[in-house]
């Protein structure tokens, strides 16, 4: 293995629910020693709830420009309301940013060249010292699109914390569903881990999830989270995973992982004498190590 080279995995899955984060948490802190941690949920980012940041450094992220007419230049031609698609001019000829896309359609059409496009400050990204290492996580300003742009600075962000810190891995927790967001979690990773439910919805979109991972090349692992609430959907799951992206764990439900969280912390911090919550952390314990050999990390 090339000691300089940095893997990175984003952990995915498909719809809300299925316990990604509490997965993603419960490793982050295993692999702690040679990871750097990325939340590229930006729209409800979570984990920095349960590692608790001590200190963290913020960037201003700055999405599409907005459209702003200067009303002393403006003849009232109209041109520009009459052209939006997005209804963004009143009749005053307004500008809402809210509406505004920032497509600039109304900037190159304009005869009397009144209309600039400024700066949108869209929200903020953090790298954060937590107790685990180095977060990276941001907060995308709510009512903001552009969320796969922000997704590709966490990213940038975290690539560069790790060439610092000399980290091999790259975790990456990323948002519900297949959105930009996700897509942009996901290019150019070298692995998928995908965390799925054995019910109806979560059969769905594991299916969407898997045909997406196809189509651009990127290696993928599943877990069936909560296995043992539908035994049937579970080997289901199983059969259509066997030839794309094979099951490496069920893990049965479990409250520990909620007890977990309520007390700020990982399944793989919690002490417990109850056994089936240490056969479970022993579980993950497992996941980890077939991850670390599916990537090449030694």
């Amino acid at each position: 293995m090339n000691d300089e080279r940095i893997y990175q995995m984003t952990v995915v899955s498909g719809k809300g629910g299925t316990g990604k984060t509490s997965v993603i948490a419960a490793l982050a802190y295993l692999f702690k020693d040679f990871t750097v941690l990325a939340d590229a949920d930006v729209d409800a980012a979570d984990l920095y709830l349960i590692f608790e940041p001590q200190e963290s450094k913020s960037t201003d992220f700055y999405g599409l420009k907005k459209a702003v007419i200067n009303q002393e230049k403006c003849s009232r031609c109209n041109l520009c309301r009459d052209s939006c698609r997005f209804s963004a001019i009143d009749d005053d000829l307004i500008v809402d940013d809210l509406q505004c896309e920032g497509c600039g359609l109304c900037y190159h059409i304009c005869p009397e060249k009144a209309i600039t496009m400024k700066d949108n400050l869209s929200g903020k990204y953090y790298v954060s010292k937590t107790r685990i290492g180095k977060l990276v996580h941001a907060n995308l300003t709510p009512g903001e699109e552009n969320s796969g742009l922000l997704v590709a600075e966490v990213r940038k962000a975290a690539l560069e914390v790790a060439k610092e810190e000399r980290k091999k891995l790259i975790l990456i927790d990323g948002s519900p569903g297949l959105g930009c967001p996700v897509i942009s979690s996901l290019t150019g990773t070298d692995l998928a881990l995908i965390i799925t439910e054995p019910t109806s919805s979560g059969k769905h979109d594991l299916e969407r999830l898997l045909e997406l991972l196809d189509q651009f090349r990127i290696k993928g692992l599943v877990v069936v989270n909560k296995s043992d609430i539908n035994e049937d959907i579970s080997k289901e799951i199983e059969e259509l995973c066997k030839d794309k992206a094979p099951v490496i764990a069920k893990i049965p439900y479990n409250r520990a992982f909620t007890k977990a969280m309520i007390e700020k912390l990982s399944l793989s911090e919690y002490h417990t004498s109850d056994e089936s919550v240490n056969n479970l952390k022993n579980e993950l314990v497992k996941i980890s190590e077939v991850i670390l050999n599916k990537i090449g990390i030694n």
